[in-house]
């Protein structure tokens, strides 16, 4: 009896992520961009705009196109992002030595202070979305997530009938 129990209450919580795992990601992924938005716009910034300024700090001299393909975004709409981001003195377009048709994008003085405010209120959304949830279990959290991210990200490369292959992903 103690074992049919067990096995009802494994399924019904099995139901219970089945029918919700991927509306919550999506429901919170949804609230956390808003939030984003909400709070980015303090400093006169769109989470857009903070997001290419981030992966512009990371990757200096990045082509354009490069930065499009990173962040899933069309060209038409990154180049929008970043006139707007030049416009502000954020950042600047750069040619490159080898091709003239190639922009290459570097960050300018002024956007240091603005990405140092934005460091602490990353630190401050985190805060938020975390609260609640002690360090362990939010770095367990964290893996948690790497670990579906991967699972999907094969399941996308596998065609189908192949089977499924694990990436090795350092850093």
């Amino acid at each position: 009896m103690f074992h049919e129990l067990r096995k009802l209450v494994h399924q019904m919580a099995r139901g219970s992520v089945d029918m919700n795992l991927l509306f919550t990601l999506g429901e919170v992924q949804r609230l956390v961009r808003a939030y984003a938005d909400k709070q980015a716009a303090r400093y006169g910034i769109t989470r857009a705009q903070w997001a290419v300024l981030a992966k512009v700090e990371r990757s200096e001299g990045l082509k354009q196109s490069e930065l499009a393909e990173l962040m899933e975004m069309q060209p038409i709409t990154l180049t929008r992002l970043v006139d707007r981001l030049c416009d502000n003195g954020w950042i600047e377009r750069r040619g490159d030595d080898t091709d003239r048709r190639v922009n290459r994008l570097y960050l300018r003085k002024a956007a240091r202070p603005l990405l140092g405010k934005l460091s602490g209120l990353r630190s401050e959304l985190t805060a938020t979305a975390l609260e609640g949830i002690n360090p362990a279990e939010a770095h367990r959290l964290l893996v948690q997530l790497e670990t579906i991210k991967e699972n999907v990200r094969n399941a996308i490369q596998t065609t189908p009938g192949e089977p499924a292959r694990k990436e090795q992903h350092y850093g």
